[in-house]
Order: structure tokens, then C-alpha cells, then sequence
């Protein structure tokens, strides 16, 4: 079903320049080939499984990460259970090298179990190999976070972050779907998910159109983009991705970061309040608020409160980190009194 999706733009041998000042301020998936070809992590992949494996290990300080595990007849597909009520795989520490050999021993069986080691910050796990394996186009402040497993599927989700997966080993297949997609994606729950955020509740390579049928809309906007070995894949911020790991050994790297300032605190949270306050009101009272939130939140600052002085605008002016604060000790004072949570002597 996804396999003749349009790809994504794909530039080869991409300066730092110009994912500075093109290709990042455009806001649009970029297939990066050879982004990380002269890694030592990929020269080593391309050598064999057991020589990257070698190499890995070299680094690897005996941390425990978290990786999951599949039963074999999952085929790799890491998601829910049929009664919705908890996930068909389990979380346990394990060491990364140790279950790198053991994906290594699994190689050729038939229905092998799933494994996955997700989302380990590399300084944590492999101290050094950061050093031998960078990649220039993000922040050097930008910590690397490695991902290892067999084959294997990604359910699509979106990151709160800017995203740069790096392909060191195997061959990895995304589907990714612009923000605008989000209504025709069947968000699964928010309380019960299978690493952070919400995932889709279809599955793209054999979707069900009578259960879900505007996915029929999310495939027309849908991008594809199939990675080798030293490729890279910019993934901008909220991009639905869907991922498939092809090979019997992938391993990527990848880089997550943000541009907003680190004080705002988190859209997810207050998405969760507007939830809690809004969704329930009556038609007419959450058309209206429908609008106060497009004037006030996202309408740029001149058209929502030009018509004030600067001295009165309050909450609706410029923010500085005292004025945040401000605004969150009135939020944390409304939530306690709404949840019975009386304030200490002398507080609001």
C-alpha cells in the first residue's frame, strides 16, 4: 500500500550551509545520502554484522539500556494488545552488547523474537564513539541517541523535536505525513502508549479503509524515504513517521533538538487542559472559545494585542522568564483549587 508513495526531496553530499539555509528553514522532509558514509561505525557495518558488532563493544561501559522484547509472532510489529488495555511486548534492562550478540545469533531463523534497544543517549551507553562518529550539521551540545534491532516495525508517531536519524547499519524505510494529517491518523490514546507519544492506529502497509477511512487522505500527502547505510533523514518538527527496519541487524543514530526557548514548558500539557476545559463546554461557548485561542495563542502579537501599550498588555505582551513564571504560579493556584488542593498559609 505505501510502497509507490512520492519520496522525499534527496540531496547528496549536503553542506552544513546549506541544511542551515535551505534545506532546514524549508520545513520539509530531506532524504541526505552519504550524510555519514565516512563514520567508522559505518565502515565497520559494511565490513559485517560481527565487525560492527566489535566495534561497538569497544565502547560499550556495561550500562544497561532499555530494550524490548517481542514474542515471534508479533513479526516484529511493536504495538497494542487486541483489548487495547496494555502492549504486546515487554521493557527490560538489558546490556547493549549482549543483545546485539544475541540479534546477531537470530540471523536467518524464520520468526525469530523482536528486539530493540531504543532511544539510548550514547554518552550514557558507548562513552567515546560520539567522538569517532559526528555529524556536523546539528549542535555540538546535541546529545546522539542509538537505536539497535532486528527487524522490525515503528508504529507512526510524531517527536516534539527537530530530528536527524542517521542510518549506521541495514536499510530503514519511513513514511512520514505532514502535521495536517494528525485528524486522518487515528491517534491512539494518550495515557497508554508505546514509548511517549501517541502513536496511529493504523497499520500503513495493509491499512483497514472500513475502520479507518480517512487515511485515504493521509496517504495522498504522504512522503517515503529508503535508507542505506551512511544516509541521513531530516525529520522536521511533528512530522507523523512510520518506520521499517529491513534488515536482520539496523542500527541508526539519531539527533533530536528544539529552537523554542527551553522555559515555555510544554504544548502536550497545555493541549491536555484545553482538553480538560474545553472539549465539554457547549457547541456555541467552544466555538467561541475556538476562536479566542486562534486571536490569542496563535495569531502573531501585533494582531492579537497591537491595539495596548506595551505597559498593559500583562500576560498578552512580550514574555520574559519572570513573566512565565508569573503566569504558571496563576495556572498551578487554578489547577490545585479545581483539584481540592488547598494552598499552604500566605499563598494565593
Amino acid at each position: 500500500m505505501t510502497d509507490d508513495l512520492p519520496g522525499v526531496l534527496v540531496v547528496d553530499d549536503v553542506s552544513v550551509e546549506q541544511f542551515r539555509d535551505e534545506l532546514y528553514p524549508a520545513g520539509q522532509p530531506v532524504l541526505m545520502r552519504g550524510a555519514i558514509r565516512d563514520w567508522p561505525a559505518v565502515r565497520a557495518a559494511s565490513e559485517s554484522a560481527e565487525s560492527l558488532a566489535g566495534y561497538l563493544a569497544r565502547f560499550d561501559c556495561g550500562r544497561a539500556v532499555e530494550t524490548l522484547f517481542g514474542r515471534p509472532e508479533i513479526a516484529g510489529r511493536f504495538f497494542y494488545n487486541e483489548r487495547l488495555d496494555g502492549l504486546n511486548f515487554e521493557r527490560r534492562n538489558e546490556h547493549l552488547a549482549a543483545s546485539v550478540e544475541c540479534m546477531l545469533a537470530m540471523r536467518g531463523k524464520p520468526a525469530p523474537p523482536s528486539i530493540y534497544i531504543q532511544s539510548a543517549p550514547i554518552p550514557d551507553c558507548l562513552p567515546g564513539f560520539d567522538a569517532e562518529n559526528r555529524l556536523a550539521l546539528v549542535d555540538a551540545g546535541v546529545v546522539p541517541r542509538i537505536w539497535v534491532g532486528n527487524r522490525l516495525t515503528v508504529q507512526t508517531h510524531f517527536d516534539l523535536s527537530e530530528n536527524i536519524a542517521c542510518a549506521v547499519a541495514g536499510r530503514r524505510r519511513f513514511t512520514l505525513f505532514p502535521p495536517a494529517q494528525t485528524p486522518n491518523l487515528y491517534p491512539g490514546p494518550f495515557e497508554l502508549t508505546l514509548a511517549g507519544p501517541p502513536v496511529s492506529m493504523v497499520q500503513p502497509d495493509a491499512p483497514d479503509f472500513d475502520r479507518y477511512p480517512r487515511f485515504r487522505d493521509a496517504l495522498a500527502e504522504a512522503q517515503q524515504a529508503e535508507l542505506a547505510p551512511g544516509d541521513a533523514l531530516y525529520i522536521p518538527y511533528f512530522w507523523w513517521h512510520h518506520v521499517q527496519a529491513l534488515d536482520d541487524l539496523n542500527v541508526l543514530v539519531n539527533y533530536w533538538w528544539n529552537d523554542a526557548a527551553a522555559d515555555l514548558g510544554s504544548p502536550f500539557d497545555a493541549l491536555l487542559h484545553a482538553i480538560l476545559a474545553l472539549r465539554d463546554l457547549p457547541e456555541r461557548q467552544r466555538q467561541a472559545w475556538q476562536t479566542m485561542f486562534g486571536h490569542y495563542a496563535f495569531a502573531d502579537s501585533e494582531t492579537s494585542v497591537g491595539h495596548l501599550p506595551e505597559h498593559s498588555r500583562g500576560a498578552l505582551g512580550r514574555h520574559d522568564l519572570k513573566r512565565r513564571q508569573h503566569i504558571r504560579r496563576m495556572l498551578i493556584s487554578a489547577l490545585g483549587r479545581q483539584a481540592g488542593i488547598r494552598p499552604p498559609p500566605g499563598k494565593p
